[in-house]
């Protein structure tokens, strides 16, 4: 008899230990993704600027579109140049980030860079972002384009940029 009563609480027991190994937490991991645009040739009078735009829309569940990174500039030797300009642009917002011959820290009448875009999300996201980023030189005291360069985004798997 005493087994009978013991048997429901028993079930009970076993019942609320084996939902608790159905519960599962979610976890977030920072994702980051870079693209290298090409080395361009920057002469004393010019300042290269990469132009960056989100264009992705709000998703369909209403989630703002939001793109987070930074652009730093990096020497013929690969060292950086300075430190890295972090941005955040919503849908549709335009930043552009500069640097100067005068800033660049080189030596004579001619200097190579390469700016490295870095995009940041977390994974999972329903955060959409879609990143362009044209690079132009041009003249730093008229502001006549010298060179363009066309880009599109780094992007980050499902959930996070380039949707």
């Amino acid at each position: 008899m005493r087994i009978f009563k013991a048997l429901p609480a028993f079930i009970a027991g076993s019942l609320l230990s084996l939902s608790a190994f159905g519960q599962t937490t979610a976890t977030t991991t920072t994702v980051t993704r870079s693209s290298s645009l090409p080395p361009v040739g920057l002469a004393i009078t010019e300042t290269v600027q990469v132009n960056l735009t989100n264009t992705a829309s709000a998703s369909s569940s209403g989630t703002a579109a939001s793109c987070t990174g930074s652009v730093a500039f990096y020497n013929a030797a690969g060292t950086i140049i300075g430190t890295a300009t972090n941005f955040t642009l919503a849908s549709g917002q335009i930043s552009s980030i500069k640097l100067a011959y005068a800033s660049a820290g080189a030596a004579g009448q001619r200097a190579v860079v390469r700016p490295v875009i870095t995009a940041t999300g977390t994974q999972p996201s329903t955060v959409p972002c879609s990143l362009q980023y044209p690079l132009e030189s041009y003249d730093t005291a008229t502001g006549v384009t010298h060179s363009f360069e066309a880009g599109a985004g780094p992007s980050v798997p499902q959930g996070g940029f380039g949707r």
